[in-house]
């Protein structure tokens, strides 16, 4: 029953704001904060807001402060608080609901004669632009009958927050422009420039040193050549060795010496008859 009561008020504050926002925008109203069948005046504030203008920022809360005096004998008790944001009428146009606000719920009993102010937040995510804010709730008597009463309907700008430089994406974004203009100086440099711009070829130090080793060869002392005799002539070597001896069986390299025979007469040999 309590849950069904609770569906029913939402349903009517829902109800009120429709019919708040698509009532004819150049009617004067003389009270709209005053109902004829409960004593109860309510002025919303926004503390934040400029001297400009109030401003949504998005992706930031904004507070709204109501403050509802009850001029009733007897208690009165504030169900819910919600609203939505409307265009504006333009051309003749009816306004078109862009956006229903959050419904809160909040069961504030005010006593007879007394004042309560009471806070509804909202955010918006919405294109900057200015709409109409309705704001309405839900105020029931001692009896349990729902009154909705509209607490503010006055025309709003929707902005974007303020940038720093030091916002993180901000300095991401700054990065990033500076390696693409980087990146693109470097391909035009490498590109265009370098070839109008030759530049001359440096000799390093390994080619002086190739020229020195082939322009000044080292003398070789001719006590330190060998003769070599092999199939195809004679040749000179120098007295360094141009091969490795470790892999060279030891008795290759030990050369036997020669053996000298004595020449003398030839025995003669016995003849058959002998």
């Amino acid at each position: 029953m309590k849950l069904s009561s609770t569906r029913s008020l939402g349903l009517l504050l829902l109800q009120a704001l429709n019919a708040f926002a698509q009532g004819d925008p150049e009617e004067e109203v003389e009270k709209p904060s005053t109902s004829g069948n409960i004593a109860v005046k309510i002025s919303t504030s926004f503390p934040s807001s400029e001297i400009f203008g109030i401003k949504l920022v998005n992706g930031h809360a904004t507070h709204a402060l109501l403050s509802i005096s009850n001029e009733e004998p007897e208690p009165v008790s504030v169900k819910f608080i919600g609203g939505s944001l409307w265009t504006t009428a333009y051309g003749g146009q009816p306004p078109q609901i862009v956006r229903n606000l959050t419904t809160t719920r909040y069961n504030v009993e005010i006593p007879a004669g007394e004042k309560d102010s009471i806070s509804y937040s909202f955010t918006t995510d919405l294109q900057p632009q200015d709409l109409k804010l309705n704001l309405a709730t839900v105020i029931t008597d001692k009896d349990g009958t729902a009154h909705t009463m509209q607490a503010f309907n006055e025309t709003v700008s929707v902005v974007e927050p303020d940038t720093s430089i030091f916002d993180p994406q901000i300095i991401f974004l700054y990065l990033f422009l500076l390696a693409a203009f980087l990146g693109t100086c470097y391909f035009i440099y490498s590109t265009w420039i370098t070839t109008l711009f030759p530049q001359k070829k440096r000799g390093g130090k390994g080619a002086e040193r190739a020229k020195k080793s082939s322009g000044q060869s080292k003398k070789v002392d001719p006590a330190d050549q060998v003769s070599v005799i092999g199939a195809d002539g004679p040749a000179v070597t120098s007295g360094a060795k141009a091969y490795d001896e470790s892999w060279i069986p030891a008795g290759h390299l030990n050369r036997p010496e020669a053996r000298r025979v004595k020449s003398g007469p030839r025995p003669k040999s016995r003849s058959k008859g002998e």
